[in-house]
């Protein structure tokens, strides 16, 4: 129903970059919050980026995360730079359209920085 699907994850260097996408089902000006999570096992999501301000994201990542959009594809991505070990886990896209409450998930997309 509606998720979004998330790609792009992989094993990276640490201190290379990876870029992750997220197709919404539907038009990207019928969300009006987009945000980017993530997992490690025995912990919680966590926000990275986006979100509608009022999470904010951890201090281990200003600076090096970055979302943006492409309207016209309906696409949402996470542009993470200077990954580190710590970066590792499960990276989730999340949408919440006008309208409603609650976020939409996609399934997640895993990220592995070696050392």
């Amino acid at each position: 129903q509606d998720k979004p699907v998330e790609s792009g994850g992989g094993l990276v260097q640490a201190g290379g970059s990876l870029r992750l996408s997220c197709a919404a089902s539907r038009k990207i000006f019928t969300v009006n919050s987009m945000a980017w999570y993530r997992q490690t096992p025995g912990t919680q999501r966590e926000l990275v980026a986006g979100g509608d301000g009022r999470t904010r994201v951890p201090l281990s990542v200003m600076g090096r995360f970055h979302i943006g959009t492409d309207d016209g594809a309906n696409m949402i991505y996470l542009q993470m730079n200077d990954l580190r070990p710590e970066d590792t886990g499960v990276y989730y896209c999340a949408l919440r359209r006008y309208g409603r409450t609650s976020y939409t998930w996609g399934q997640g997309t895993q990220v592995t920085v070696s050392s």
